[in-house]
């Protein structure tokens, strides 16, 4: 397959998910080019983190089809999984067990041939070795972060999803994630997908935005192309727009 016949990394097809009869995640459809850094932004209740659940498999759609690398995910999951990751600040790693031991348990599940290796190399890039022997309950909230973004990038995925991977950080813990991340991504070509509320992230990392509002896609574009059509010098105006209703220029058709 000729690099430009590769499947998007993320297609999503009119995907839906009903609660009461109250449609949370209301007819999406997107498209995430492999190689691509891309953000999905919306306030609070928007549908962000539904939609993230629903691509990872974490949560059925009530209808619609999300493929993942070219892989259906209602039919072909475990062909995307393996190529996929996820990482979250929210989401706690086992507190008792210590840095090394809670990346080898994920270094046997994605089967990797040379488990010690890989952990080795993690603990370099992600500069875990002051506490890699330091039980995960016992760290700070930069370095439980480093360990969650080494668990994400244990198996070297394709498909790397993050949601507000640098909440709660400092400025400094905050940008060194942000260029490890961007590194990463120029020296693997893997795909990056990112919920994020630090408006300032996206800019310096995204090159697409989607813009969810009440479960849908309201806006996309590149951080230039949207600033450019709400009359705004920065992304953080033009969320605030959008969340609020306030918008100039209206969604891009």
């Amino acid at each position: 397959m000729m690099p430009d016949e590769c499947p998007p990394a993320i297609r999503v097809h009119n995907l839906t998910k009903i609660y009461s009869l109250t449609p949370v995640v209301d007819g999406l459809s997107f498209e995430v080019p492999q190689g691509s850094i891309t953000a999905l932004l919306g306030g609070n209740g928007a549908g962000k983190t539904t939609t993230i659940a629903m691509l990872l498999g974490l949560l059925l759609p009530t209808s619609g089809q999300v493929a993942l690398l070219g892989h259906d995910m209602a039919t072909d999951r475990y062909g995307a999984l393996a190529q996929v990751n996820f990482s979250s600040p929210y989401v706690d790693l086992p507190g008792r067990l210590t840095v090394r031991e809670n990346l080898t348990i994920y270094a046997r599940l994605y089967g990797l041939p040379r488990p010690a290796e890989r952990i080795a190399e993690m603990v370099e890039d992600l500069e875990l070795g002051a506490f890699v022997t330091r039980r995960t309950s016992r760290l700070s909230a930069g370095q439980k972060t480093r360990v969650a973004l080494a668990k994400a990038l244990i198996n070297r995925p394709r498909l790397l999803i993050l949601d507000e991977p640098t909440a709660s950080l400092d400025p400094d813990s905050g940008d060194w994630i942000r260029g490890y991340l961007s590194r990463y991504a120029a020296e693997t070509g893997a795909t990056l997908f990112l919920a994020s509320h630090n408006m300032a992230e996206v800019e310096r990392l995204c090159s697409q935005v989607l813009m969810m509002r009440q479960g849908r896609i309201f806006d996309r574009g590149s951080v230039s192309e949207l600033t450019e059509r709400y009359g705004r010098t920065n992304l953080e105006d033009v969320f605030l727009d959008i969340a609020r209703g306030q918008e100039k220029g209206g969604p891009a058709q």
